[in-house]
């Protein structure tokens, strides 16, 4: 994109930087693999699980479900959050978990809609969120803070709590998460 010129100077180096940053960060995120692990505890014996993202987080929200799918052996989705009327909205109540990506500042009011939606159906919302959140960590039951980064990079960070969680709460429910059933190593092309 540099050499194209598709993005300036400027914002190419304000990338780098915070890209030469991520390590620290990824640390960081990993130190709160205790309240994550407590969290499994509360959820591990839910039938179906809820992941929404806007923007970069809706393909981490895909990913979240997969990995919970893979390892724990529990019903999850991943949708777009902008979606979520759209069928999802019919499902939720106390039983459904609903993890929410919210660390995507240009669509941060419609997040927090999205969230006051879940919370009228009595949804229990576990919400990954970066540092200078306040109205999201005051509406949901569970916060996951993640540190501040430029939003491109937000997935780097915002995926590993959902695979710490799929991770701790397979474990709670004794499954074998080095060999996940009917999940092969490798994909192979025919």
């Amino acid at each position: 994109a540099r050499k194209k010129g598709a993005i300036p100077e400027s914002k190419y180096q304000q990338l780098a930087v915070e890209l030469s940053a991520i390590p620290n960060k990824v640390a960081d995120v990993l130190a709160t693999e205790p309240l994550i692990r407590e969290l499994s505890e509360e959820f591990k014996d839910v039938a179906h699980f809820l992941y929404l993202g806007r923007g970069y987080n809706f393909p981490v929200a895909l990913e979240g479900a997969l990995k919970l799918k893979e390892i724990s052996y529990i019903h999850a989705e991943g949708y777009p959050a902008a979606e979520m009327k759209h069928g999802p909205i019919a499902l939720i109540d106390e039983n459904m978990p609903v993890v929410v990506l919210a660390t995507n500042r240009s669509a941060y009011e419609k997040i927090v809609s999205n969230i006051q939606e879940v919370k009228a159906r009595k949804g229990r919302v576990i919400a990954i969120v970066s540092e200078e959140d306040e109205a999201i960590s005051e509406l949901a039951e569970h916060v996951i803070v993640i540190p501040e980064t430029e939003e491109a990079l937000t997935p780097l960070l915002s995926v590993i709590p959902l695979q710490l969680l799929a991770y701790h709460i397979a474990v709670l429910r004794g499954c074998n998460v080095d060999q996940p059933r009917n999940l092969a190593k490798s994909v192979t092309v025919e």
